[in-house]
């Protein structure tokens, strides 16, 4: 054996020997059920040898979370050692160490998600064939050595400071990251997509690498608590809300409450989302504002109007009038239609959420949900879930995947949603990665996706009069055929490649965007700098040096001095003395990118483009479903015309009748395969034509035959000569 090989194999043995051993479990079944009726000594001895297998898998997993968590220890002190006046090559070798911790988290996080499903594909093989519940009995094991809500957000963030630091040498970001907490209206392009639960983790990582993890609360350590968000929608027992928003009607709303972290949250959101809203010239917005828990009752009931509401803001003085006004027209609102709707609490919708977003800056921001929960909060059917004067549940917290909820009020979402939200209308583009990231094979976009409209739908599908059309993409498997130099991967020599490239590649497109925006701005700059001194001809900038670029000289100010020149020269001067700095930024960074190329790997290789997945509108497949419509149409009528032929004509016309009714048999079955062939094509994006060519060429040609046929049999019937009977 190769050292190379065996260096990989003794790198990688802790990792096979630590997975479920599936097979000797299912070997060991199959022996005892074939071999004797199953007893309870084979009850005990299985689930003593499960009980083994969840031991060993969770002493590796806990195993590796605690070395990566040393391992970011070690990082972070060589950091704080770093001073100010360090080279950014030791930066980039820190920044390098982080990035192989990131793909271990990745690689402990898909190995956590294998052995989860492994167990549950035993426990359910079990209960099946022995009529015996384990599942429920063995959940007090996996409560104390939990796998299916084995998390590590914790690791994601601690690397996400870090590597920030790392990016800017050092030193802190910027802006406020509660910014926009108190905002009441948002106005964002948004879309939706579902992360199948192997992929999460490397999505995660790859949008880490990019933008950091937004944290609300920097001042107090990260705890597990603070992603969980839970929302509690209202609607009447007509679904009218569901309804009005499932067909995208103008005016639509969505009404919910919602709080950050566990349910003792002092901090309640009330929000209203609207589609097309009138006071928005026909713009969507989500409308909020925040009251404490003990007020909620109180809103929601109508004792604690929108005047109340105002007047307190008044009274504290935090805000100013324009924000108080916004606050009561929100408040006011809501309340009118609680009260004119009948609206009630229905269902709540819970989730760990992971916000990537440059603190400050809310023209782009992503959001990955998991662990997605939806959970009854009604009485329609007359059970009593919570009081009739309560805003929501009091017995259920966040405690995912809430096994003390009965099994028929509480339905788990199989994958992660991913959201992008860009406020198009400031101008903000989808950057090139992320356009990459979203026509990969790691995500699968759904348009229209609502969580609520989901819930709804899943909880009370006897009751709600549509059904969303996303609900048949959940019996397809939306895992695809990986994409070529897209997500986490490792070279030959194991060193972590992201979308193909070393992380220093990545650093140096960085930059270079970094540099392009700066080389905008100082453009724009100087166009306003020359539009300005052309509309004032008497104002002059020195650029001797010898003072500001901005102070203006007494010599030129509304004189003929010396110094004076002609503006646009001016203006000239200073777009070619930026443009003369960034070229020279450009070029230091070039050569040392050649320098670093000759040690690089070859796997580090260039991104093969990517075209981008095309956005499939649900009237796609309402319109598949009018063709084959159409063509059963036809069938029928065909069929019609066969089975008259055959019942009340002569022999040629039951012979032609026959030839009918089998085009109209073909023409069905035939209808049918290209129906599901479509469907296929819309499900998976393909790219070929969806147009049917030889169809209707082959339907027309089936046709004639069949009436040259008629006609051939009536005309040598009527040419065939009659024989004279004879009478003797």
């Amino acid at each position: 054996m190769k050292f190379g090989e065996e260096l990989i194999s003794k790198i990688f043995e802790p990792w096979r020997v630590s997975y479920i051993d599936y097979n000797r479990l299912k070997v060991d079944f199959k022996s005892r059920q074939q071999d004797h009726q199953w007893t309870y000594t084979d009850e005990i001895e299985f689930r003593a040898l499960l009980q083994c297998e969840l031991d060993k898998v969770y002493g590796f997993v806990s195993l590796r979370v605690h070395d990566l968590k040393r391992r970011i220890e070690v990082c972070q002190r060589s950091l704080d050692n770093l001073n100010q006046n360090s080279d950014g090559s030791q930066y980039g070798r820190i920044d390098d160490d982080l990035t192989e911790i990131l793909l271990d988290v990745n690689d402990i996080s898909r190995f956590t998600q294998l052995n989860w499903t492994g167990f549950r594909k035993i426990l359910k093989k079990h209960d099946r064939w022995t009529g015996i519940n384990m599942t429920g009995s063995f959940m007090t094991s996996l409560q104390e050595k939990p796998l299916d809500n084995q998390r590590f957000d914790a690791l994601f963030v601690s690397v996400s400071r870090l590597h920030d630091l790392c990016r800017l040498r050092g030193k802190a970001r910027g802006g406020n990251s509660a910014a926009g907490e108190d905002q009441t209206a948002f106005e964002r392009a948004t879309a939706k997509y579902w992360i199948h639960p192997d992929n999460i983790s490397e999505v995660q990582a790859v949008i880490l690498l990019h933008l950091p993890v937004l944290i609300f609360d920097q001042n107090k350590p990260y705890e597990e608590a603070d992603s969980a968000v839970s929302s509690v929608y209202f609607d009447n027992n007509e679904f009218d809300l569901y309804s009005e928003r499932l067909q995208r009607l103008d005016a639509a709303e969505a009404i919910r409450f919602r709080w950050y972290g566990n349910e003792q949250a002092k901090d309640i959101y009330i929000e209203r989302k609207t589609h097309h809203a009138p006071w928005m010239n026909g713009h969507s917005v989500k409308d909020r504002f925040r009251l404490k828990e003990p007020q909620v009752n109180e809103f929601m009931q109508g004792t604690y109007t929108a005047d109340m509401l105002a007047d307190d803001r008044r009274r504290k003085g935090k805000l100013d009038e324009v924000a108080i006004e916004n606050h009561h027209f929100i408040a006011s609102g809501i309340q009118q239609s609680i009260r004119e709707r009948r609206l009630r609490p229905m269902c709540r919708v819970f989730y760990n959420r992971t916000a990537f977003q440059l603190p400050g800056d809310q023209r782009l921001r992503l959001s990955l949900d998991c662990n997605m929960t939806f959970i009854r909060e009604d009485h329609l059917d007359g059970e009593q879930r919570r009081k009739t004067d309560n805003w929501r549940r009091t017995d259920v917290g966040i405690d995912y995947p809430f096994r003390r909820v009965l099994e028929k009020d509480v339905i788990r979402f199989p994958y992660a949603v991913l959201e992008t939200k860009l406020q198009t209308h400031l101008g903000q583009e989808t950057p090139e990665w992320l356009n990459l990231l979203l026509s990969s094979h790691l995500v699968h976009e759904v348009p229209n996706f609502s969580k609520y409209l989901h819930g709804a739908a899943m909880l009370y599908n006897h009751l709600t009069p549509v059904l969303p059309w996303w609900l048949s993409e959940m019996n397809v498997d939306i895992r695809k055929q990986p994409t070529i130099s897209c997500g986490l991967t490792r070279s030959k020599s194991l060193r972590p490649l992201v979308n193909g490239r070393r992380r220093a590649s990545l650093e140096k497109d960085y930059l270079s965007a970094v540099a392009a925006s700066a080389a905008a701005a100082a453009t724009q700059a100087a166009s306003t700098v020359a539009k300005n001194t052309h509309a004032s001809p008497s104002v002059r900038i020195d650029l001797t040096g010898s003072e500001s670029d901005d102070q203006l000289s007494g010599d030129t100010y509304g004189g003929y001095g010396t110094k004076e020149k002609d503006t646009k020269s001016k203006a000239a001067f200073v777009v070619n003395k930026f443009v003369h700095k960034i070229a020279s930024q450009k070029r230091h960074f070039r050569n040392t990118w050649q320098s670093r190329k000759k040690n690089q790997d070859v796997e580090s290789r260039p991104i093969r483009p990517v075209i981008p997945m095309k956005k499939i509108e649900p009237k796609a497949f309402f319109a598949n479903e009018r063709t084959f419509i159409s063509w059963l149409q036809f069938c029928a009528l065909l069929l019609t015309v066969a089975l008259n032929l055959l019942n009340y004509g002569d022999h040629i016309s039951r012979t032609v009748g026959a030839i009918f009714l089998v085009i109209a048999a073909v023409l069905a079955i035939y209808a049918q395969i290209r129906f599901q062939y479509r469907a296929w094509q819309l499900r998976n994006h393909n790219t070929a034509r969806y147009d049917d060519v030889w169809g209707p060429l082959a339907l027309c040609i089936l046709l004639v035959a069949a009436l040259i046929v008629n006609f051939y049999l009536r005309f040598s019937q009527d040419s065939a000569p009659s024989h004279p009977v004879n009478h003797a």
